[in-house]
């Protein structure tokens, strides 16, 4: 069985998608042979005022328990360094990326996903008011004593991470080997404002497709890759900040392709950024079984070089 090339969303787990359903999802996506899982220790503090997050872990974990032996199967993603801490707004009042906020977020992880180790941690959101050596010597150790399979940084700067990776190449320790931004085929115009996108570093650039296509040890993760259903539903239009003419372009490349695949505007942005160079890793939300098999089906597809290659071309 080929794996799915994507990994699921589950942000929604817990709060929006009633533990019933998300129990479904996992089952299918495993099933249908999906490995890999994404989700934050914050995940979705937003949705329930008077909570730090920690929903959709509690799911994932108790997901996990009753199902004895898929621990193997499944590739465990999450993040740290974006959970509310005390009183106050949000992110002023995260808890950060020092050592001792680092050991708490983990062990905090560990026991509501009822697992031994992370396989991708992720820091969610950088922070200056932290060294990079304090940061990168609290993940070392964490990878030391086997809690943590690999690392990535999630809505950082390119800069900030070319200069943490080589703080721990300095220091003999494991450096990021991945990166999570926001992308997808269509993008907003240049610093427009996008209401759902709260990450002022958060986007996928030409120069962050440069980077990570000119170093074999990096995989980039990508968020928000179909735009919140915009491609294909009606009730969810795209925001204002798309309104351009390339968008209009694309769109109408994107309909040409689909309709002459035979699949939706979706399964072509899929296939897309799977199979492209660099190759991506799309993270898909998913909230019913017919979404999940519509995605499922788009990560599948393989396009045609011509077809590619046109939407490519149009910008």
């Amino acid at each position: 069985m080929t794996r799915p090339r994507f990994a699921l969303g589950t942000m929604h787990f817990g709060t929006r998608v009633d533990r019933p359903t998300a129990f479904g999802l996992l089952d299918r996506f495993v099933d249908a042979g999906g490995s890999l899982i994404d989700t934050a220790n914050c995940y979705a503090f937003w949705t329930d005022p008077e909570s730090a997050g920690g929903h959709s872990e509690r799911v994932i974990g108790a997901w996990l328990a009753s199902r004895p032996g898929v621990r193997d199967r499944v590739r465990l993603s999450t993040k740290v360094g974006a959970q509310p801490i005390g009183d106050g707004d949000w992110p002023a009042n995260r808890e950060g990326l020092s050592a001792t906020a680092i050991k708490s977020a983990i062990e905090g992880s560990l026991d509501r996903l009822h697992t031994d180790h992370i396989d991708l941690l992720w820091t969610h959101m950088e922070d200056r008011s932290v060294s990079l050596e304090e940061t990168g010597s609290a993940l070392a150790l964490l990878i030391g004593s086997g809690a943590v399979g690999r690392l990535g940084a999630s809505n950082h700067p390119l800069w900030r991470v070319e200069r943490a990776r080589g703080v721990a190449r300095a220091n003999g320790w494991p450096g990021y080997s991945a990166l999570q931004l926001r992308h997808s085929y269509i993008a907003p115009r240049p610093g427009a404002t996008v209401p759902d996108q709260g990450h002022r570093f958060g986007w996928v650039t030409d120069e962050i497709l440069d980077y990570v296509g000119s170093d074999r040890e990096l995989a980039l993760w990508v968020y928000t890759p179909l735009i919140n259903g915009s491609y294909t539903r009606d009730d969810r239009p795209l925001p204002e900040a798309y309104d351009h003419p390339g968008t209009t372009r694309r769109l109408a490349v994107l309909n040409e392709v689909a309709s002459e695949v035979g699949a939706t505007r979706n399964q072509v942005v899929l296939a897309w950024l799977t199979g492209g160079e660099p190759a991506v890793t799309p993270i898909v939300g998913v909230s019913t079984v017919a979404q999940l098999e519509e995605t499922l089906n788009g990560a599948a597809l393989v396009l045609p070089t011509k077809l590619r290659a046109r939407l490519d071309a149009t910008t």
